[in-house]
C-alpha cells in the first residue's frame, strides 16, 4: 500500500509538469515549448488545447521505477526553475538584440531646405512687402500661408497631403481662417467628384474591363506611343460635347484606360513611369484644354461665361454655334499640336512599337467573350455617363452621379468597401485640394481677388493703351492669377466680369471678350496640380511629380496663348469677331 501511494504521488507531479498553463509575459513563448520538448523526451504528451490534462501514465508503466519517476519530475521542475529564473534576462537580452539588430523606428522629419524655403516666402509676403491698401491684415496673411503652402507643394518638405494639412492647420491656429471657413470646401461637388473618380477607375481596372479597352486602343493606334496619345484624344473629342465635365471624362473614362496601357507596357508610377504612363497622363490633361473649348458643352464653367458676358447687358446670340465657329479652328491646331509639344517634353522611352497591334489583336482573341464583373462595370460606367449628360436637367450632380455609379459597383460586388479604403490617392487628393480650394475661396471673400483686378484694371486704363494692348495684356495677367486659384470656375466667377468689362470699357469688340475669357479659363486647366479638377486627378495617380507638373504645365500654358492668340487671332478675324 505504501509503495501504491508513492506511484501514485510520483505519477500526479509529472502530470502536473506536463499540464503546466502557457505563460503571460514575452517567456512564454519559449516556455511551452521547452516543457513539451521535455515531456516528449520523457514519452509524455503535450497539453491538448482544449486545455483537459494529458496523463503520462503510459511512460510510468514503461519505466515502473519510483527512481526513473523521481528523475523525470527532477528534470522537469528543474526546467521549469531554470526558464523562470532566465526569464526576464532573456526578455531583456532579445530586446537588446533587436535593438542593434533592426535599429530603432526611424525618423521622417522635414526636409529643412524647402521648409526653410517655403516658410520664408510667407514671412517675406506677411512681414516685408507692405500690404497694399484696401486689403484687411487677415487677407494679407492668408495670402502669405497660401503662397507658403503652395511652394511647400512644389518643393516637396513634406508629402502633398501632409504639407497642405500643415498648411490649414497653422490658418486655424493662427486665426486667420475659422474652422469651418478652412473645411468648407470639403461639401464642394467638385471635389468629390475628384475622389470618386478614383473610386471609378478603380472598378474599371480591378474588373479587366480597363485591360480589355486599353488593348482595343493598342489594337487601332499602339503602333507608337504618339498614336495611341491622338487616338485617346479622338476618342475624348467625341464625348466631350455630351459630357460637360472635364473632370468626369478624365477620371471617369480616361485615367482608368490610360493605367491599363502603361500597366500593359510595364510602366507604373515611380521608376518606371516614364515608359509610358507619365506622357500619355500628362498629354491627355493638357488636350483636355482644348476639347472644352471646341463645344459650348465641353467644360462645366463655359456657359458661365456667357451668362457673365449677358450679365453686363452683351449676350451672346445663338449661342452653341456661335461658341463652335469661334473655337474649332484654334481648338483643333492646339489638339494637333499639343500632344507633340508634351512628347518633346516627356518623351517616353518606349516609343515605337510596330508589333504590338497585331500582339493586341491575339490577345483579344484570347480574352473571349465580356466576362460577367466586365458587365456590370459597363452597365453602372454607362449609367453614370447618362447621368453626367442630362444631370443638370434632373437636378443630379456629377458627384452625385458617380456616386450612384460607386454604390451599384459595391452592390453588386465589384467594389467592396476596403477597395475603397485602399485609394490612397483619392483620400490624400481630397485633403490638399479641398484645403487649396477653401483658401483660394476665402481670399476672394476677404475681397483680395477683387482689390488686386481692380488696381491691375486701374493701371491699365491708366496707361490709355490702345484696346488690342489692353486685351494682350489683361489675358497675361489672367494667366498669372490662376497661380492664386485652385478652381478654373471659382476663377471665372470672381474675375471674369470684371476682366470683360475693362476690355470692353477699352475698346474690344464685346463678343471677343465675352467669348475669349471663358476660352482662356479652359486652357490654364493642366498649368499646377490643382489648376482644375482634372489636373488634382492626373497627378493624383502618380505618374509623374510636382516640378514636373509645374515645368510641363507653365510651358504648355504659354504655348495654348500662343496657339490660341495667333491661329485665333487669323480665325476670329476672318469670322467677323472684331
Amino acid at each position: 500500500r505504501e509503495r501504491e501511494r508513492e506511484r501514485e504521488r510520483e505519477k500526479a507531479m509529472v502530470v502536473r509538469v506536463c499540464t503546466q498553463k502557457p505563460l503571460t509575459n514575452a517567456a512564454s513563448a519559449r516556455k511551452p515549448r521547452t516543457l513539451a520538448a521535455a515531456a516528449n523526451r520523457k514519452g509524455c504528451k503535450a497539453p491538448r488545447a482544449s486545455g483537459r490534462s494529458t496523463t503520462c501514465s503510459s511512460s510510468l508503466k514503461r519505466r515502473g521505477e519510483s527512481g526513473d519517476a523521481k528523475k523525470i519530475s527532477s528534470s522537469y521542475s528543474s526546467t521549469w526553475r531554470s526558464h523562470r529564473s532566465r526569464a526576464s534576462e532573456n526578455v531583456r537580452a532579445k530586446a537588446a538584440a533587436e535593438a542593434v539588430a533592426d535599429g530603432e523606428p526611424e525618423l521622417t522629419p522635414v526636409k529643412l531646405v524647402p521648409f526653410v524655403f517655403s516658410v520664408s516666402i510667407g514671412l517675406i509676403i506677411n512681414f516685408l512687402i507692405p500690404r497694399p491698401d484696401g486689403i484687411t491684415k487677415q487677407a494679407w496673411q492668408l495670402l502669405s500661408i497660401f503662397v507658403t503652402t503652395v511652394a511647400g507643394l512644389v518643393v516637396g518638405p513634406l508629402p502633398v497631403g501632409a504639407w497642405a494639412f500643415a498648411g490649414v492647420t497653422t490658418a486655424i491656429a493662427t486665426k486667420t481662417l475659422t474652422f469651418a471657413a478652412a473645411f468648407s470646401a470639403f461639401s464642394l461637388d467638385v471635389i468629390w467628384l475628384v475622389v470618386n473618380a478614383f473610386f471609378l477607375a478603380k472598378g474599371f481596372v480591378k474588373s479587366g474591363l480597363g485591360d480589355r479597352v486599353a488593348t482595343y486602343f493598342v489594337k487601332m493606334f499602339g503602333s507608337s506611343s504618339l498614336g495611341l496619345s491622338y487616338g485617346l484624344t479622338v476618342s475624348e473629342g467625341i464625348l466631350s460635347p455630351s459630357m460637360p465635365s472635364s473632370t468626369a471624362r478624365c477620371g471617369g473614362i480616361y485615367l482608368p484606360i490610360i493605367v491599363s496601357l502603361a500597366k500593359q507596357a510595364g510602366s507604373l508610377p515611380g521608376k518606371t513611369a516614364n515608359k509610358l504612363g507619365s506622357f500619355l497622363a500628362q498629354a491627355q490633361l493638357q488636350t483636355t484644354a482644348h476639347l472644352s473649348n471646341i463645344s459650348l458643352t465641353g467644360a462645366a464653367q463655359n456657359t458661365l461665361g456667357l451668362v457673365l458676358a449677358a450679365n453686363l447687358g452683351y449676350a451672346v446670340s445663338n449661342p452653341w454655334i456661335t461658341w463652335f465657329k469661334a473655337g474649332i479652328v484654334p481648338g483643333l491646331a492646339g489638339l494637333a499640336l499639343t500632344p507633340f509639344i508634351v512628347y518633346k517634353l516627356m518623351p517616353p522611352e518606349i516609343k515605337e512599337t510596330p508589333d504590338a497591334p497585331k500582339v493586341a489583336a491575339k490577345r483579344i482573341e484570347e480574352m473571349g467573350p465580356l466576362k460577367k464583373i466586365e458587365w456590370m462595370v459597363a452597365v453602372t460606367m454607362i449609367l453614370t455617363m447618362i447621368l453626367w449628360i442630362v444631370g443638370d436637367k434632373i437636378g443630379i450632380g456629377g458627384a452625385t452621379a458617380a456616386m450612384v455609379g460607386i454604390t451599384m459597383q459595391m452592390l453588386g460586388g465589384v467594389l467592396t468597401w476596403s477597395d475603397l479604403l485602399g485609394e490612397r490617392g483619392a483620400w490624400d487628393t481630397l485633403i490638399w485640394f479641398a484645403v487649396l480650394v477653401a483658401m483660394s475661396a476665402q481670399l476672394k471673400e476677404f475681397g483680395l481677388i477683387s482689390v488686386l483686378s481692380a488696381k491691375v484694371n486701374g493701371a491699365l486704363t491708366a496707361m490709355s493703351l490702345g484696346w488690342p494692348s489692353v486685351f494682350i495684356l489683361l489675358h497675361v495677367a489672367y494667366f498669372l492669377l490662376h497661380y492664386l486659384f485652385a478652381s478654373q470656375t471659382a476663377q471665372l466667377a470672381a474675375l471674369g466680369a470684371a476682366f470683360m468689362a475693362t476690355m470692353i470699357g477699352a475698346g474690344t469688340p464685346p463678343i471677343l471678350a465675352a467669348l475669349t475669357i471663358p476660352f482662356h479659363t479652359n486652357l490654364f486647366g493642366g498649368m499646377t496640380h490643382y489648376a482644375s479638377g482634372q489636373s488634382a486627378v492626373f497627378f493624383g495617380s502618380g505618374y509623374y511629380d510636382m516640378p514636373t507638373t509645374f515645368k510641363v504645365g507653365g510651358i504648355v500654358g504659354v504655348a495654348n496663348l500662343l496657339i490660341w492668340g495667333i491661329v485665333g487671332g487669323f480665325w476670329w478675324k476672318i469670322i467677323g469677331l472684331y
